[in-house]
């Protein structure tokens, strides 16, 4: 048994990521090939917005699980869709909590959040806590990551969400503190004269301190519980990135001076994250006995091997050959998944 077949066999999750253009989703393909024709289920889902998934298995493949052979099913998702949809139920959300003449300004606020810089990976965050809290007992969820950057941003942004929905949190109770001694202080000074509850104004109407209170007391319970969903969410998802014995990542590079500088800053990246790299897969080594040519180049990569290993020290290095064909369909993928067993 291979370092990899062992992993995939022992954990619920594997993280496939490294530089563009080196195979992630190939390694990631192949390995939930094995999986499942071992007798596993297995959903590969690709979070690479150059999605090639789907070009790789001939068939499409979107944001809902696809079948791409007996107990292996296939999920492309959409940044853009998934951040679309994300704040669609923002919007909602924030419609039913917000007085209506604020609702314009909830509205602008969320068109401009569109394009700004993180939405997109909370958007997918939240659609892989999504995959992994439905995944079934048995089942093996294996993630083909966008290039390192992204990679290393997704996977830091549970813990970073997690603590931005305890300040909201914090906020929010401090909020609702004070407009109870508002409330308090506007109860007694308004009765005395007569005078309509503040809260009126807000909403447009007389309605009266008792009511206006019960409805603010409503919507920041609304808001708290939220708010505790979503911190729940991201904590469950960071325990789960970082348990060992759970997760692991696959770093995937090619014997070249770029991916092999790129794969020890991603290792580094990852273990301050918390994830546990398990082994770093070295894909399309060139030949020593196809010509001078491959032989030269074999040569060269030995040097950038030599560099990953000692940069990397007891990190397992799989070392995949230059296949003589394109890795398409399951043909092509049990070829790849041989050098990988």
């Amino acid at each position: 048994m291979s370092v990899l077949t062992d992993l995939a066999r022992d954990r619920q999750v594997l993280f496939v990521g490294g530089k563009g253009g080196v195979g992630k989703t190939a390694v990631a393909s192949a390995l939930g090939l094995a999986q499942a024709r071992a007798g596993r289920p297995t959903l590969v889902v690709s979070t690479d917005p150059a999605h090639n998934l789907g070009h790789l298995w001939g068939r499409p493949v979107g944001d809902r699980p696809v079948e791409l052979a007996p107990l292996l099913r296939g999920v492309e998702i959409d940044p853009a869709g998934t951040t679309q949809e994300h704040l669609r139920a923002v919007r909602a959300t924030m419609h039913r909590l917000m007085p209506e003449h604020l609702q314009g300004e909830v509205d602008k606020h969320l068109e401009l959040a569109r394009e700004a810089p993180g939405t997109h990976e909370a958007a997918v965050l939240e659609r892989v806590a999504e995959v992994l809290e439905a995944r079934t007992p048995e089942e093996l969820v294996v993630l083909d990551t966008a290039p390192s950057g992204h990679t290393t941003r997704l996977v830091a942004l549970p813990e970073l969400m997690q603590a931005w929905t305890e300040g909201l949190l914090r906020r929010q109770d401090r909020s609702a503190r004070f407009g109870a001694a508002l409330r308090g202080l506007e109860g007694s000074d308004r009765g005395r004269d007569g005078e309509r509850d503040l809260a009126a104004d807000v909403v447009g109407t007389s309605i009266g301190p008792a009511r206006t209170q019960d409805r603010r007391a409503r919507r920041d319970a609304e808001i708290r519980a939220v708010l505790d969903r979503r911190q729940q969410r991201f904590r469950r998802l960071r325990e789960t990135l970082q348990d060992a014995t759970t997760t692991g990542f696959v770093i995937v590079t090619a014997a070249e001076r770029l991916p092999v500088l790129e794969s020890v800053e991603l290792h580094g990246q990852l273990r301050r994250a918390g994830m546990d790299v398990a082994a770093v897969v070295v894909n399309k080594r060139s030949p020593a006995d196809a010509g001078d040519l491959l032989a030269a180049r074999r040569q060269l990569e030995e040097g950038y091997l030599e560099q990953l290993r000692a940069a990397l020290p007891g990190l397992p290095v799989l070392q995949v050959p230059l296949l003589p064909g394109e890795v398409l369909g399951q043909e092509g993928l049990l070829a790849l998944g041989s050098h990988l067993d």
